[in-house]
């Protein structure tokens, strides 16, 4: 089957191949014809080093699709349900899961990584987050699916899968935003985008979007920002929003030592800031023990947006339906896998929200 597929570390570029294969669904497992991915940047971290993964791989962990095929035991779903991929599925047996926090759960996770979900040539080929969506066909554990509505578009469904539920997540069930209250987001891409309108359905009154690509800071307008401004225009936005004083609430959608530090500082004192980023093991925030105490803020990560998505995929899908969260928006192109590589350079430049591969 046709795939792309990032053969080294540190290329910018995938080799999209025919001749992929994947198993057939065993105990447990289903088999997935994938009709939508998402081109996040978590991919693209995933191949520079940035997360930590092995290669060869199958970028791709935002994904929906129809169910081909069912292995033994397996009840949950069915063949010809339509299905979004979760790549962090709880197991609902774990200490994370019994306590509440289902999206903490890495029984199934970790297994799902540590063998190769696809060969070529006769050797294996890794999925990215034990998923793999850049192709034509997964085979994934039961629980790593979710079943949708058939008539939800796969493209809509497959944002779900990852930047939306991270960005709306954060917001709504991480920071737990305060109806008035005033925000700052930091990276105005998907996930960033997400954030600011969960800040908006949590009814934030002011929303401040940071990004220095101009073609984002009008997409945080268009999703719902108050105001968006580039890094050294923020203190003035600062000033004319919070009167000097800080942020209520301060999101981090970027992933680097910098932007924690300018998330923590634009957060006013007894505020909170949120990590959503994903960044590097070295990407580091300083913090001296005066200030902690003294400025009595809250720092918060957010992990898949706090979510147990059993429930939280069908929740965003209601929103959506009653107009509260602008899904179709966010899919700025329709590409072809073939064309990948043109959704990659897209996605550094900047120069859309969320791009989606039709399969």
């Amino acid at each position: 089957m046709r795939a792309a597929v990032a053969l080294e570390p540190g290329s910018d570029t995938v080799a999209v191949v025919e001749d992929l294969e994947v198993h057939d669904p065993g105990p447990g497992e289903v088999a997935v014809r994938v009709r939508a991915a998402g081109i996040c940047h978590s991919d693209l971290s995933g191949m520079d080093g940035t997360i930590p993964q092995r290669f060869p791989f199958v970028p791709g962990h935002e994904g929906a699709g129809e169910v081909a095929a069912v292995g033994p035991g397996v009840g949950s779903v069915h063949e010809g349900d339509h299905v979004i991929v979760a790549w962090t599925p709880p197991c609902g047996r774990c200490k994370a899961c019994l306590r509440g926090q289902p999206n903490l759960c890495v029984d199934i996770f970790f297994a799902m990584q540590a063998e190769p979900g696809f060969r070529r040539n006769g050797e294996g080929v890794f999925g990215f987050a034990g998923t793999g969506t850049w192709t034509e066909r997964v085979v994934l554990p039961a629980e790593a699916l979710v079943v949708v509505p058939s008539d939800v578009p796969f493209e809509v469904a497959a944002l779900i899968g990852c930047g939306v539920t991270t960005g709306v997540g954060a917001a709504v069930n991480t920071a737990r935003v305060a109806v008035g209250s005033s925000v700052v987001v930091f990276g105005c891409g998907g996930v960033g985008v997400s954030a600011i309108q969960g800040a908006r359905l949590c009814g934030a009154a002011e929303i401040v979007g940071v990004d220095t690509v101009a073609r984002k800071l009008d997409d945080a307008l268009r999703f719902g920002a108050s105001i968006a401004v580039a890094p050294e225009d923020l203190p003035g936005a600062l000033a004319q929003v919070t009167g000097g004083e800080g942020f209520d609430y301060a999101f981090e959608c970027i992933g680097t030592g910098p932007t924690f530090r300018a998330a923590w500082d634009a957060t006013r004192r007894g505020g909170t800031t949120v990590i959503v980023g994903a960044g590097r093991a070295d990407a580091t925030l300083s913090l001296n023990g005066f200030e902690l105490f003294f400025s009595e803020k809250s720092l918060l990560g957010s992990y898949y947006g706090s979510a147990d998505v059993r429930t939280e995929f069908h929740r965003l899908i209601r929103l959506w339906r009653a107009g509260r969260l602008d899904l179709e928006g966010m899919v700025s192109a329709r590409l072809d896998l073939r064309e990948v590589n043109d959704g990659i350079g897209a996605l550094r430049r900047g120069e859309v929200v969320r791009q989606v591969v039709t399969l």
